[in-house]
């Protein structure tokens, strides 16, 4: 009996050894280290002729990292802080590649030449070993903005009446998102479920059909390609409730615009303000109550100058050997600092 009980504590201590390594092991695969280049491909360019000081994006890599390129639309390098005040970042730099296509990320991510790529809108593709997504919330708002030529507001109501979103969303999309009729989100506003996005086919023939022929027919022009599919489904959503719609280029003159606008701030006034001005509408009033700045944002929508579609995530894909918390914020502000690559070592 002695016997057998000794064998047992030699066993027992042999299994908790066991344990031990494999959890030391564990630690030391998942252990942040320092060094090494994390490689980013945007499908954005960012144009502008000096780099990024404020506001989210490119700029929030500031927080920890200093840059050393600038090639406006093309490339972007930066190094890290070594007296960041948050401490250095793991990471000794970050190379991000602008203005990519679709098949050129996903051939360099499996490459092994990107770590991150952006993904646009409907882009969801089956992740593999090893690959996980860095999603935000909804804080990218496609509308339709009309200039101010399109003075017959029968128009712009039958065109907002005359769009199948739930046909665009579950298809083209592949459900990414939130389908609305607001400027807000609902996750910001709290009142965007108040502002209709149903189609109404009947009522759009009823208004188009008052309106001599050459005021039916309008140009379109989309300011990311990304968004093209979503145009060509709106332009037959049209026809089908009598206005002709032509697609022209993104640089071209145009009655009506399919824009991003983004959502740059968690305060619903600052947001709602920042994204009026980014699709030219007049300066809301500041709303401190959910009923005010559900006013505040219907009278920027009378008139139906911009229609509202969806709010879309910043969606990234991500590859196997970055390690730590996401990398982006519910608002798609970069977060760098704590990443680290399994590869480097200390």
């Amino acid at each position: 009996m002695p016997r057998t009980s000794s064998r047992w504590c030699a066993v027992s201590r042999a299994g908790l050894l066991a344990c031990a390594l494999l959890a030391l092991c564990a630690l030391a695969a998942t252990r942040p280290h320092y060094g090494g280049t994390l490689r980013v491909e945007l499908r954005d360019a960012v144009q502008a002729a000096d780099p990024p000081q404020a506001g989210p994006g490119m700029a929030d890599l500031f927080a920890g990292f200093t840059i050393t390129r600038w090639e406006a639309g093309h490339r972007a390098d930066f190094a890290a802080d070594e007296n960041a005040a948050g401490g250095r970042p793991f990471l000794d730099s970050v190379e991000i590649d602008m203005g990519r296509g679709s098949r050129e990320q996903m051939a360099d991510l499996n490459l092994g030449r990107a770590d991150v790529v952006q993904l646009g809108p409907g882009e969801l593709p089956r992740l593999q070993s090893g690959r996980r997504l860095w999603s935000s919330a909804p804080v990218l708002l496609v509308a339709l903005v009309f200039q101010s030529r399109v003075d017959d507001p029968r128009v712009r109501e039958a065109l907002a009446l005359s769009i199948d979103r739930d046909a665009i969303h579950r298809v083209l999309l592949q459900r990414q998102g939130e389908i609305s009729g607001a400027l807000l989100p609902q996750w910001l506003s709290g009142v965007a479920f108040l502002f209709s996005s149903a189609a109404d086919l009947n009522r759009a023939r009823g208004l188009s059909g008052g309106v001599v022929a050459p005021g039916r027919a309008l140009s379109i022009a989309v300011e990311d390609p990304a968004l093209r599919s979503i145009a060509d489904r709106i332009v037959l959503n049209a026809r089908d409730a009598g206005l002709s719609l032509s697609i022209v280029p993104a640089g071209a003159a145009a009655d009506v615009r399919l824009v991003e606008a983004r959502i740059p701030s968690s305060d619903p006034a600052r947001a709602l303000a920042a994204v009026a001005a980014s699709l030219g509408l007049p300066e809301p009033p500041r709303s401190e109550t959910p009923e005010s700045l559900y006013f505040a944002e219907r009278s920027l929508l009378e008139g139906f100058r911009v229609i509202p579609l969806f709010h879309l995530p910043d969606v990234y894909l991500v590859g196997p050997r970055v390690k730590g918390a996401p990398g982006i914020t519910p608002l798609g502000e970069w977060r760098f600092g704590n990443l680290w690559l399994e590869s480097a070592r200390p």
